[in-house]
């Protein structure tokens, strides 16, 4: 999605496509600002998702309303803008990340950001810089609740991204009454920091509203620690589950369901009533990565032997996992 508005600018063309996953995930979301800048852009099965055609030509400044809060879209307009006639801009429903605004001024880049706001002038003369990479927040997301949740831990994880337009899960877990202490915060590009994790009694809390684009990766890990803590979890505003690399909702609905728990699919999000006995099952990953490694926490913590069908999916985001995640207990 983000290179797509790159490559919309160029004086080529282009054909973007992936694998049975990327293939399903909707398009028509960085297609439909494309086009109005006058981009050519074609979904070659005309389903509106990949293989993408991008035939590149000149495009022309637009203001772009986003429905969705996506920092996918909103950095693929700003992406583009650099090759319009002039200042492009994008509004969102909610602030979503904003990591793409950050680096491209970095870089040299003019971006401003308003409200829910972001723009761009064309033509930003680009310069290389040394970058320092933070760690990933929703990598860590599931050593945060392995080690809230497994009786006796303390884990410190170093040099954390907790960018604010990110750190919903440690804005979740705190609410649910997890003992988490930041060290030794930075806040030179990226804000990062140290995170101590030590075990907690956690309890059902309401996710909702402008924190959801801030955690969406994470609420799968997020509804495996509500099917543990004490009393309810409402998670809602979070449709936009269901056209990741799986339909997020149901599939964390079936996995937990499997292992005993009380939890209910809605719409947009999930009821879980937690606190009940959880033991292991078989899960289907459906490859989606976030899921492999939330249950692998799960099966961990649970009674009993849990076995997750494609696990190696994690291989997409973090190779290491289950080496890292096993470690721990030695």
């Amino acid at each position: 999605r983000l290179i797509s508005g790159i490559l919309a600018g160029q004086s080529f063309t282009s054909e973007l496509n992936g694998d049975a996953s990327i293939q399903s995930r909707p398009m028509k979301r960085i297609m439909t600002p494309l086009l109005s800048m006058g981009a050519d852009i074609v979904s070659l099965r005309g389903n509106g998702c990949a293989p993408l055609r991008i035939t590149g030509k000149p495009l022309h400044a637009a203001h772009y309303q986003s429905p969705v809060a996506s920092a996918q879209v909103k950095s693929c307009v700003l992406l583009a803008g650099m090759y319009a006639d002039g200042s492009t801009s994008v509004t969102e429903p909610v602030l979503s990340r904003n990591h793409t605004e950050i680096m491209l001024n970095y870089f040299g880049a003019n971006v401003t950001s308003q409200g829910t706001t972001a723009s761009i002038e064309p033509e930003p003369v680009l310069n290389g810089r040394e970058i320092k990479v933070p760690g990933d927040i929703s990598s860590a997301a599931y050593f945060i609740a392995a080690g809230l949740l497994t009786p006796g831990s303390e884990i410190l994880l170093k040099n954390v991204g907790i960018n604010p337009t990110r750190d919903g899960m440690l804005r979740v877990c705190k609410a649910m009454g997890a003992d988490i202490t930041l060290l030794n915060a930075s806040t030179e590009g990226e804000p990062t920091a140290d995170l101590l994790i030590r075990t907690s009694s956690l309890h059902g809390t309401t996710v909702e509203g402008e924190i959801i684009p801030t955690l969406i990766d994470e609420i799968p890990m997020i509804a495996v620690m509500a099917a543990f803590a004490e009393g309810t979890t409402v998670i809602r505003d979070a449709q936009e589950l269901k056209v990741k690399e799986s339909d997020r909702i149901a599939v964390v609905t079936e996995g937990l369901k499997r292992m005993g728990a009380d939890i209910q699919p809605t719409d947009d999000g999930m009821i879980i009533h937690g606190g009940k006995p959880l033991h292991g099952a078989e899960i289907n990953s459906y490859l989606d990565h976030r899921i492999a490694m939330s249950f692998a926490v799960a099966g961990t913590i649970c009674d009993g032997t849990l076995t997750i069908k494609d696990g190696d999916c994690v291989k997409i985001s973090y190779p290491e996992f289950y080496e890292d995640l096993y470690s721990l207990g030695k």
